[in-house]
């Protein structure tokens, strides 16, 4: 597999990004980690919130590439993307995957679903993932950054 052969399926949007659309994108995964670590929020918002962060920066990583993901699974292809964009990890992509299916617990069916522990997981991930795009966009796309 490959992001050509997930645009041939369709699950891939081919997407001209520009240095304002990754750096809108940092801009609200950085908001998005400093307020995942507001005292006082609950365990699900935390992860939440630090989720989005990772999230978006994966988007950034896929947008570098030349891409969008389709509507249908979107979050899903956006985290196993990152197999193909920065060449992540396995053990990062399913914990990040792992963490998408928590949020969805937490966000749609059931309050309390994540601990402490599973948020401040979420936020070091984020953090990781972040920094890793970010060095990534400068070696690999570093007309992408202002």
């Amino acid at each position: 597999m490959s992001l050509q052969s997930w645009l041939s399926n369709g699950w891939l949007v081919s997407h001209r990004t520009s240095p304002q659309e990754i750096a809108d994108l940092f801009a609200v995964a950085d908001r998005d980690l400093k307020d995942s670590q507001t005292p006082g929020l609950s365990s699900d918002w935390q992860l939440n919130i630090a989720y989005n962060a990772a999230l978006q920066a994966a988007t950034a990583a896929l947008a570098a590439c030349g891409y969008r993901a389709a509507r249908e699974a979107h979050h899903y292809r956006i985290i196993q993307s990152l197999a193909y964009t920065i060449e992540a990890s396995p053990g990062l992509v399913i914990q990040f995957d792992r963490f998408r299916k928590k949020r969805n617990i937490g966000a749609y069916d059931r309050a309390g679903a994540v601990s402490d522990h599973e948020a401040s997981e979420m936020v070091l991930l984020a953090q990781k993932i972040k920094k890793e795009i970010e060095d990534w966009i400068k070696k690999n796309y570093p007309e992408l950054l202002d």
